[in-house]
């Protein structure tokens, strides 16, 4: 039964909308920094390719906890409690203030041993120790911004990460224009100008987010003394739930990382169609996880009021939104196919024919993601369900996928296409297990805590 109420309408697109546009222009700048990067050197753009991918296993983390927290906020949303969030927010900004730090530590202290496990090719290491020597500063800054981000979204508030986010990448992009080349005065400095150009934006997000959340929200109503508080039940229920959300994250980036390994030890013709294949269906996909978002926070906020009589009509309506946004998503990757690998300007005629084989293989296997990745993401896991998603991914991640990849591509010795398209299989198969468990509808928890709830925070 597909739902006719307008106001699920109006909350659903809005959110997806902002969601997917604040997606898109923070994929965009990394897009545009490969753009660049690929027109200065391809040893540039495989070297910050590849040191990227840290920064991608921080982002699974770190953007789990903020997740984290927006699960168990939009159910307080939902029963219009707002004391309980502020607490929770604090537990979440906490952890991923520290795992920013460590992941900046860690880098700061094995950047060459660690860029080693992703390539054996001296240049490209070099070039990612080049990057990393400046972007390690970022990943504390972009923690504390992407929690506070992920705060605001749990109370329907998706519009400020857009603008911020917006002015950032104009930002960004001037920066790169001046630093990689040396335009406008600046001295040429190649991929380190990228990375400071990155610097000076995620630093800009960051003020500009703290000052709208701490001047101008009238939601939350944050303070710095609100915004330090310890309650070690909340804490309790924050750690409980995020947990199982963190370490689902954290299995996605490191298997991920191996991916990216794999596929970094095959050739830089393929590391470099591997960048670019990714780059465009990150910037294309925004919409599929847009719409896991906004399923999260819509769930979590029916659950979280107790109107179970709308959740059916929900969830079968956005299944078939899901559906329709993939197909969508896979014709567009198949059109900007080629004007993209235009637009990258490869060096290697191998390195074009593999990108436009990745391509492919993505128009396909994205049907998938937009379907499954918003299913249990958004609805499961926004329905109070935070420890399925981990073990699901765990299941098919590690016993299948790689698995079966890393036999492809150093046992049977598969061309790098079949390779990319094992890697990315498993986005077709989940898609039977998203139908089969959404719609039994055992995910449902409450996850708001009743003594908090009877006003005794």
């Amino acid at each position: 039964m597909i739902t006719r109420d307008k106001a699920f309408y109006k909350t659903y697109f809005s959110l997806l909308l902002f969601v997917a546009a604040q997606n898109l222009l923070s994929y965009s700048v990394s897009l545009l920094d490969n753009v660049m990067l690929a027109r200065y050197s391809s040893d540039a753009l495989n070297g910050a390719s590849l040191a990227n991918q840290i920064q991608f296993l921080l982002q699974m983390v770190v953007t789990a906890a903020g997740e984290g927290v927006a699960v168990i906020s939009s159910q307080y949303w939902g029963a219009r409690r707002l004391d309980p969030i502020r607490p929770v927010f604090t537990a979440g900004l906490c952890t991923s203030l520290a795992l920013g730090l460590f992941f900046s530590a860690a880098v700061s202290v094995f950047p060459d041993g660690i860029l080693s496990l992703l390539s054996d090719e001296t240049a490209i290491i070099g070039s990612g120790c080049e990057y990393l020597d400046i972007i390690r500063f970022t990943y504390p800054i972009w923690c504390m911004t992407t929690v506070l981000l992920a705060t605001q979204r749990s109370v329907e508030n998706a519009k400020m990460g857009f603008v911020v986010t917006l002015m950032s990448l104009f930002l960004n992009l001037l920066l790169n224009y001046c630093l990689i080349f040396g335009h406008l005065g600046c001295p040429e400095m190649g991929i380190r100008g990228a990375a400071w150009a990155t610097l000076c934006a995620r630093v800009f997000e960051l003020a500009a987010v703290l000052v709208y959340t701490l001047g101008i929200d009238k939601k939350l109503r944050l303070t710095p003394r609100s915004s330090i508080r310890f309650d070690s039940t909340l804490w309790k229920d924050y750690f409980r739930h995020a947990t199982p959300i963190m370490l689902g994250g954290a299995s996605w980036g490191i298997a991920m990382f191996i991916q990216t390994s794999i596929v970094g030890h095959m050739g830089g013709d393929v590391i470099s169609a591997n960048s670019l294949a990714l780059s465009l269906f990150s910037v294309i996909s925004v919409f599929a996880y847009g719409g896991g978002s906004a399923a999260g926070v819509i769930t979590g906020k029916v659950v979280g009021s107790g109107d179970r009589s709308r959740l059916k009509e929900y969830v079968v309506t956005m299944q078939l939104l899901f559906v329709a946004t993939g197909l969508i998503t896979g014709l567009m990757i198949l059109c900007a196919r080629g004007p993209v690998i235009r637009l990258y300007d490869l060096e290697s005629p191998d390195a074009v024919k593999y990108a436009g084989q990745f391509l492919l293989v993505l128009s396909v296997t994205s049907v998938g993601t937009s379907y499954q990745a918003p299913c249990l993401t958004g609805i499961v896991r926004g329905g109070g369900n935070t420890r399925f998603v981990f073990l699901n991914d765990l299941v098919f991640q590690w016993g299948v996928v790689l698995s079966f990849a890393l036999m492809a591509a150093y046992w049977w010795r598969l061309s790098p296409v079949w390779v990319f398209f094992i890697l990315k299989s498993d986005q077709l198969i989940k898609c039977t297990v998203a139908v089969f468990v959404v719609n039994r509808y055992r995910w449902v928890r409450v996850l708001t805590n009743e003594e908090k709830m009877n006003g005794q925070v």
